[in-house]
This record gives C-alpha cells, structure tokens and sequence, in this order.
C-alpha cells in the first residue's frame, strides 16, 4: 500500500486533479483504510483530498487551518487565493453558474443532455453521470454578448477565459468552453449554489435569458449521493 499511497500522493501534487475513475482515485474513494492513510498522510503538510460525488475529478487542496497561514499574508488574498482580479473572478462565477448549476439539476435527476424529457420511472436508480454527457458548453461570443457589458467587454473576457483554463476551471476549444476539472471540485456547490440563486447574480442570469435550476433540484444536490466509484 505504500507505493499506491505515495503514487497516488505524488500525482496530485504535481496534476492538481486526477479523474474519479482512476484506479488510485477510486480506491481512496471506496478503500476506508487507503483513503485514512491517504488523508493522514496529506493532513501531515497541511492538505486535504477534495471530492465531490457529483464531479468528474478529485483533487488536493489546502486543509482548512491553513488557508490563512498560507495566504492570509497576502494583499490579493482578499479577492482571490489563484490571482484572479475582481473582474476575473465574476466571470468564473458566471461561468460557474451556467455550466453547474443546470449540471447538477440534470444528475440530480439521473437525466443527460440529450435527454427527450419523458418520464423514466427507474431514473433515480441510475448512477450519477459525470463529463460531457451532463455537462453543457458555452459560447464565448454568447457570454461577450450576455455579460460583455457588465464585465468589460471582449479583452477583460479573453484574458479571464485564458486565466480560468490555466488554472484548471474551464477549457477552451473552438470558441467554445467546457467544464474544466477544478471547476465543480474546487468550489462548493452547498455555499455558492445557496448564494447564487437567492442573490442579484441570479437576476442578472435570467434578465440574460438564462434560466435559474428548481428550488427542488438545489434542495436534493445538497444531499451527496453515496459514491459510486466502485460500480
């Protein structure tokens, strides 16, 4: 066990994020003695596994007692621990928003993007589905037009966008983005869905034209499914 553990420790280090279907990653996931000895061993340098069922990856992030220590010295810490200016990180939360939001609405209800809307009457029996298949995709000249205003235009949104997909939260491909993988991992779906539904970015979402997910839908993602990393 020493070597996966190392292995596996020394991965996220150096790749941030690992995909939940990953043989090591699965096993911290359902292995209650792996992911003990995992969690010490990372608690000893002051970090923590970050998983979330409902995202595609799993990743290492700072254990919660040392995020001040760590950044607390520095003057940006106040808008953002990656370097993301104001602007910049409204535009994630945007980003975040259209992207997670309705994400985790469809795997709440066990449907795809493509689904046809009908009925299935053993829906919630199916696993929880991750990627593309759930996860939708945003045009870049759509946010320009939507939010372009508001955030500063097309230089301030191709910087931001260049920033995000660096950082891991978004990709970029063909004017399009998708879901990077930090970005449904590293931000908390329990503190931000909350604040965004019931908050002024959730009208200017839907003075957009975009649509807010069902009260009940937040109210069930609150409610992680057991992990499903061994089926």
């Amino acid at each position: 066990m020493e070597h996966e553990l190392r292995t596996l420790t020394a991965r996220l280090l150096a790749n941030r994020s690992i995909p939940r279907t990953d043989a090591l990653a699965r096993r911290a996931l359902v292995d209650d003695l792996f992911r003990h000895a995992l969690d010490s061993r990372l608690a000893g340098v002051g970090l923590q596994l970050l998983d979330n069922p409902y995202a595609a990856h799993v990743a290492v992030g700072l254990a919660d007692d040392m995020r001040e220590p760590v950044f607390g010295q520095g003057r940006e810490y106040a808008a953002s621990n990656v370097g993301l200016t104001r602007d910049e990180l409204a535009w994630l939360m945007v980003i975040w928003s259209l992207i997670v939001l309705p994400k985790r609405e469809r795997q709440v209800s066990r449907r795809s993007l493509h689904d046809d809307g009908q009925d299935d009457m053993f829906g919630a029996e199916q696993p929880v589905e991750h990627g593309e298949a759930v996860s939708g995709v945003l045009s870049e000249a759509s946010l320009l037009a939507d939010f372009g205003t508001r955030l500063g235009g097309k230089m301030k949104l191709n910087i931001a966008l260049g920033k995000l997909a660096r950082l891991g939260f978004i990709e970029r491909r063909g004017g399009q983005v998708f879901e990077g993988p930090l970005l449904d991992v590293l931000l908390d779906y329990r503190i931000l869905a909350d604040r965004i539904i019931h908050g002024t970015l959730a009208d200017v979402l839907t003075g957009a034209g975009h649509r807010m997910p069902a009260a009940n839908a937040f109210e069930l993602a609150q409610d992680a499914p057991e992990d499903e990393a061994a089926e």
